[in-house]
């Protein structure tokens, strides 16, 4: 016999490249976002909309002052 299970151990190869390649590019793209400081600020920024929002919604009266307190300790803005 010719084959002898050789393509089982080339499908292998294959995945193995291809998780190879995708780990190598999204290891590439974390060490750039920390080097840069992008993974921290985002996580910031998000938390700034989120009290501006909450801010907005106080003033327009869709919630009432006791609300905007609870909601805004619940999301680390009660500073």
């Amino acid at each position: 016999m010719m084959f002898d299970g050789g393509w089982g151990f080339m499908a292998f190869g294959w995945i193995f490249m291809v998780l190879f390649w995708v780990f190598l590019i999204a290891g590439a793209v974390w060490l750039v976002l920390t080097v840069t400081g992008q993974a921290g600020r985002r996580q910031a920024d998000d938390r700034g909309s989120a009290e501006r929002i909450l801010d907005e919604r106080l003033a327009r009266g869709e919630i009432d002052v006791d609300e905007y307190k609870a909601r805004k300790a619940a999301i680390g803005g009660g500073r």
